[in-house]
């Protein structure tokens, strides 16, 4: 039997139901095992394949939402790496526009639906997030840009901290990068994680049952979930020879720059939450500390974010409690709008997110 080329579609859990479906090449045989994971669900985009049908649900009161009839088609104009179905609007939207996006050199799209520049520099970590009971960590690659004082950057890695746990998730260094070969390493408390190669592939630690960890393929994405706390979509991916072309990056055929995309989802982070992200969730946030004259805003102040370590808590911003740390409250938080398309406005640097 041939095989088919799906998707992964993830439910991204909030008050208002949002189902993801990824557009990628990957391969899936219809005698794949039975999925582990209802949020992951494999959807045929093969050019010139029936359209198909992706059901909206809200998980938490097993309420259902609209259909989506998917069609194959291309992903929208200016995504670089991968779209998704967007439910209940059921529109092709990318990764690195939703709320709490990380990608490229690297770009976040805050709490607040605006995008900004964070360059800190090569070989460096710093905190994306930091709050009494959620902790994360960047650490950044780099190359020199002869053309500036600073560097180009890109997010290699991330370390996550609850509790007294230690979640790491990274892109090992690849000369040529290929797509089918697996480029994350994923370590918890220390132990590297074991996921088969295979969509929807689940792993779960006895220490800390409401975390989990699935593929969204068979190598290159997964979905990170801590119930309750937080979901991450993470992809590795290559700087590409046209983004090197366009941006000056000065790719050579020794390193690929492999790096990390992700988009954030968080369920309870307090009004005191802070970091390179964080920060754009407090319901006090303005955008001081960034350039609104560029083009696209640049945050600066990386003295502040800096850490000793991927897992260091001694950033200057740091909030983290450790073990003792209670679950923070939402009260006061900035209402995340996972159900809301964002985009350009006009004449805007920012994003503009539509309900």
């Amino acid at each position: 039997m041939a095989s088919v080329r799906p998707c992964a579609a993830v439910l991204l859990l909030a008050a208002a139901a949002v189902l993801v479906v990824a557009v990628g090449a990957q391969q899936l045989s219809p005698g794949s095992p039975i999925l582990r994971d209802p949020n992951v669900i494999p959807i045929d985009m093969t050019p010139g394949s029936s359209p198909t049908v992706a059901s909206c649900y809200n998980q938490s009161n097993s309420g259902s939402g609209p259909d989506c009839t998917i069609a194959p088609r291309a992903c929208p104009r200016g995504c670089r790496d991968m779209c998704y179905v967007h439910c209940p609007s059921c529109k092709l939207v990318c990764l690195c526009e939703l709320t709490g996006a990380e990608c490229y050199d690297p770009r976040f799209v805050g709490g607040d639906g605006n995008k900004f520049l964070f360059h800190g520099r090569k070989d460096a970590d710093f905190c994306l997030l930091s709050d009494a009971n959620l902790h994360i960590n960047a650490h950044f690659i780099g190359k020199r840009n002869a053309a500036s004082a600073r560097d180009f950057t890109w997010v290699q890695a991330l370390g996550i901290r609850f509790g007294s746990h230690r979640l790491y998730l990274g892109v090992r260094r690849t000369v040529r990068w290929d797509a089918a070969v697996n480029r994350l390493v994923i370590t918890f408390d220390g132990a590297p994680v074991e996921l088969e190669a295979a969509p929807a592939a689940s792993w779960s630690p006895a220490s800390a049952p409401a975390l989990s960890v699935f593929r969204t393929g068979p190598a290159n994405g997964v979905v990170v979930r801590l119930d309750g706390r937080f979901r991450i979509v993470a992809n590795a991916v290559p700087v590409t020879e046209e983004d090197s072309r366009i941006h000056g990056y000065g790719l050579t055929p020794d390193d690929s720059l492999a790096h990390l995309n992700v988009a954030f989802k968080f369920y309870s982070i307090s009004a005191d939450v802070h970091g390179v992200l964080g920060q754009t969730y407090r319901p006090d946030y303005v955008s001081a500390g960034v350039d609104v004259g560029a083009k696209i805003p640049v945050m600066g102040g990386a003295g502040k974010y800096v850490v000793s370590n991927i897992f260091a808590t001694d950033c200057e911003v740091a909030r983290f409690a450790g073990e003792g740390g209670a679950l923070a409250s939402p009260v006061g938080m900035v209402d995340e709008p996972t159900d809301a398309l964002c985009g350009s406005g006009k004449g805007s640097a920012g994003l503009v997110c539509k309900k």
